[in-house]
């Protein structure tokens, strides 16, 4: 079956060149220090499709009903955002200088031009990673660190509404690891460090769903599980790939799963009366980096987006554990969602809607069906960048449900962050099953 070809999204006029050049500067510092580390761990380049896997059958919509951008976020112009988290009405923006940004998007006239949100934080280096879980927000780095902040809500819109809890690892596990002999590990040929250290970029975060535990997944081909609560390390597996680890996703019955520069995307689960995650399966589909995972709310759809311009559509476990506790089942292919022409950088979903971010400057939202149907609802086309980073939430607000009752359907929001150093944010209509059948 073939692919269709997706409509066009909203005009934006022409930046300044000004705007224009960092892009293009930051584009190239990205694609220089993407493919430095462990081969080519989260590259802009683009690699052939994947003809061994059939395209799901898509169903064309009409365009001009179904998307518009609302506003452009402007942050610092001299670099550009690397990770976002969306929170109900908060959004969180990483760059790569280090800041991190609130934007309360209820609070701001959308017919007001920029807007440029509030600092929580500078830190030292660029932020690869954001996630908020219950009242907190955690922020992988380049350095190899993880920050946890403690959001006080009442203050939430000001640099005081953050206060700094830990630094992973924290003093307490550096200590005791220090003291102990067997607490070190090879981590390169002739030289050991404690388990508890990630030793390059943190590159991706995840929370268990009832928010006790943090993932964390790096370049150093390692993921780690820690406690939320107070940041202990509880768990490291070593070796997980063969390459450096871009992406981690954990679903409700704490499966776990990583994608690697290695073009692999592993499954790992804890066995009934043991502590650790072991392996629990290899999906071996992509020929090029995986950048990209992204879960369906039930856990039940696996999403994963590499450099060879696809989206892979695994089905079949990950959701809630089957009778008696036993394993969900194991993931097998469905097929292959494509448009985009260059790498895919970044998903993320929304109820039924996945997003993908790609290298070739625009965003792809895809709505899935019965019968492992999926229909290109948009395509969200105005940065003069690779989108770098998405995130998703279901649109609230009486306006916006009044006009979805109407209309048979449901609205969302999307942000995009893009290496042009601009946030996007865009509401989608997704009509109702009935309708989208139709």
């Amino acid at each position: 079956m073939g692919t269709i070809s997706c409509a066009k999204g909203c005009h934006v006029e022409e930046e300044s060149p000004p705007r224009q050049q960092a892009a293009g500067q930051w584009a190239d510092q990205y694609q220089s220090t993407a493919g430095g580390h462990l081969s080519e761990s989260m590259s802009l380049s683009s690699q052939s499709s994947l003809p061994s896997l059939a395209s799901l059958d898509l169903h064309q919509q009409q365009p001009s009903t179904l998307h518009h951008c609302v506003l452009t976020l402007c942050g610092n112009s001299s670099s550009y955002v690397s990770a976002l988290a969306a929170n109900g009405s908060s959004l969180y923006s990483g760059s790569s200088d280090g800041e991190i940004r609130s934007w309360r998007l209820g609070t701001c006239d959308v017919g007001s031009g920029c807007y440029s949100g509030h600092v929580v934080a500078v830190c030292r280096s660029a932020v690869k990673s954001l996630v908020v879980s219950r009242g907190r927000l955690f922020s992988a780095h380049q350095d190899c660190r993880i920050h946890l902040w403690q959001i006080r809500h009442q203050r939430e819109t000001s640099q005081g509404g953050y206060r700094l809890t830990a630094t992973l690892p924290t003093a307490g596990d550096r200590l005791l690891s220090l003291l102990s002999p067997g607490s070190y590990v090879e981590v390169r040929r002739h030289k050991k460090c404690t388990w508890v250290h990630h030793v390059d970029a943190v590159s991706a975060l995840a929370v268990s769903h009832d928010g006790a535990l943090l993932f964390s997944a790096a370049w150093d081909r390692t993921f780690k599980v820690w406690r939320a609560s107070d940041g202990k390390c509880l768990e490291s597996v070593a070796n997980a790939h063969r390459d450096a680890i871009n992406a981690i996703v954990v679903s409700r019955d704490g499966t776990a799963y990583t994608g690697s520069a290695d073009t692999t995307v592993k499954v790992w689960r804890r066995r009934p009366g043991e502590a650790k995650h072991s392996l629990a399966g290899t999906l071996d589909r992509h020929r090029s980096a995986v950048n990209a995972l992204a879960l369906s709310p039930d856990g039940s759809v696996l999403y994963s987006g590499a450099c060879d311009r696809s989206v892979v559509v695994w089905k079949g476990g990950g959701g809630e554990s089957g009778v008696g506790g036993s394993p969900s089942p194991p993931m097998t292919v469905v097929g292959a969602l494509r448009g985009h022409t260059k790498a895919v950088l970044c998903l993320a979903t929304v109820g039924e809607l996945v997003c993908s971010g790609s290298a070739d400057k625009s965003a792809r939202v895809w709505r899935r069906g019965p019968d492992n149907s999926y229909s290109c609802l948009a395509v969200l086309e105005g940065h003069r960048g690779p989108v770098k980073c998405v995130a998703a939430v279901a649109a609230s607000g009486e306006q916006e449900d009044e006009v979805a009752d109407a209309c048979g359907g449901v609205f969302h929001t999307i942000y995009t962050g893009s290496l042009d150093c601009d946030i996007k944010v865009w509401r989608v209509y997704a009509p109702f099953p009935q309708q989208f059948a139709e």
